[in-house]
């Protein structure tokens, strides 16, 4: 590991951190800079602001390797890399808002020795917008697309074992630079143009969000034709043209990356004069399977006014207190506009979650969920979940539906019980 590149990581959010941990775990020295001075604090006190498995390890086995600022200075000294991981979260009118972006851009100085590497998903021609502000403001800086595609609860092991790493450059000396620091990581390097390599990641999640959309709709269609959509894709994900990855039927995905890009390349080709007729059907089928919960409890239970409803997860996914675009978010109001009550746990996400979820009820644990309960949702399929006690929930229950939005549970179990279960796609022999 010696005398590996220095570099400097500008935002300590969710992508700056695990990048600045994976960087310092193969041996660079991290400069980490951020506006808010609170949490740069916090992160020299050792409080890591997010909850994602492994990444505190990995901080804390290389806390001399990484510093933490709010001052660009010491970054711009010692690195001649700076990765920039800012959030561009969506606007309203759904273009991502590059605000962020452009305030470190125009917080470079002049330097013919340093390179801004784009790690934040940003629009195809931000790169080109950037380097004609450098050029017309003689700044010298030099600029580098480097897609991050971390998975939001794998995202260490998603660094140190990339499926592949992307560069987009003007093949200079700083697309060579960052191509060495991921070397040590073996992974396939796609060394491309910086509009190609912008592309790449927004092509890639709007296609996995596309598959999680299919087989949705694949679902629905089995629910009334009685097929089982779990032995649907099976057999479909046993070609090796299709593979099984994102052909897990359930109520939608959310989180920080798949809405907002599906939505950012949509408005992308909206702007460009082309429209995108494709991701427009990914996400509304992606709104309607979250609403679609709610007619299965209607069916169940009849009206839903007065009904206790308890669900089980909050966070987009396990292992993650992410609460972005969560599912949980549009179910509970939509619970609470037909008239239910409605009680939530989720063993991370819980202070995430207090501030978005206005009116819920929040238990201390699942089991107390179940109380005089007359239905329970499945949101987020935690491994904790699997040693529920069904038949102690079920005693508690007023009411005896299992809605389970992840196909998680062992639906015969429930069954035998006296459950009434139900799973998304599971029209045939659901188990």
């Amino acid at each position: 590991m010696a005398n590996r590149e220095p570099i400097g990581v500008i935002g300590t959010g969710y992508v700056g951190l695990v990048t600045a941990a994976g960087f310092a775990e193969l041996g660079s020295d991290v400069w980490c800079v951020d506006i808010d001075a609170e949490k740069i604090a916090g992160l020299n006190r050792g409080e890591i602001p997010i909850h994602e498995p492994g990444l505190n390890e990995v901080i804390e086995r290389n806390r001399e390797r990484l510093k933490f600022t709010t001052e660009l200075g010491p970054a711009l000294e010692h690195a001649r890399l700076l990765f920039v991981a800012v959030g561009t979260p969506p606007t309203h009118s759904g273009d991502a808002d590059l605000s962020a972006v452009n305030a470190v851009v125009s917080a470079m100085p002049a330097s013919d020795r340093h390179a801004l590497v784009m790690k934040s998903t940003v629009p195809v021609g931000t790169g080109a917008t950037v380097k004609r502000k450098f050029a017309e403001q003689a700044k010298g800086f030099s600029y580098v697309s480097c897609p991050e595609f971390l998975k939001e609860g794998s995202a260490i092991a998603d660094f140190l074992n990339p499926d592949r790493v992307v560069v987009g450059d003007d093949g200079d000396w700083a697309g060579d630079a960052v191509a060495e620091l991921y070397a040590p990581l073996g992974a396939p390097l796609v060394r491309t143009d910086i509009a190609s390599a912008e592309m790449v990641k927004l092509a890639s999640n709007a296609f996995l969000a596309t598959k999680i959309s299919f087989i949705n709709e694949i679902a629905n269609v089995c629910e009334e034709t009685g097929a089982d959509v779990v032995e649907v894709a099976k057999g479909m994900g046993l070609d090796s043209r299709i593979g099984t990855a994102f052909l897990r039927p359930g109520i939608g995905f959310g989180g920080s990356c798949f809405p907002k890009d599906v939505s950012a390349l949509k408005q992308l080709a909206g702007n460009s004069g082309y429209h995108f007729q494709l991701l427009n059907s990914v996400i509304e089928v992606n709104e309607l399977q979250k609403r679609r919960v709610v007619a299965k409890l209607e069916k169940h239970l009849g009206t839903l006014v007065g009904k206790r409803i308890a669900l089980l997860g909050l966070a987009f996914k396990p292992d993650t207190d992410d609460m972005r675009e969560a599912s949980s978010l549009v179910l509970a109001a939509r619970l609470q506009a037909a008239g239910a009550e409605v009680v939530a746990f989720d063993p991370i996400a819980e202070e995430a979650a207090s501030g978005m979820l206005k009116g819920v009820e929040m238990a201390g644990n699942a089991a107390e969920t179940f109380d005089g309960a007359d239905a329970a949702v499945l949101v987020t399929e935690w491994s904790e979940f699997n040693d529920i006690d069904w038949q102690a929930a079920s005693d508690s229950m007023r009411g005896n539906v299992v809605i389970d939005g992840r196909n998680h549970l062992d639906g015969d179990a429930l069954r035998n019980l006296g459950l009434v279960y139900e799973g998304v796609g599971r029209g045939g022999s659901a188990a």
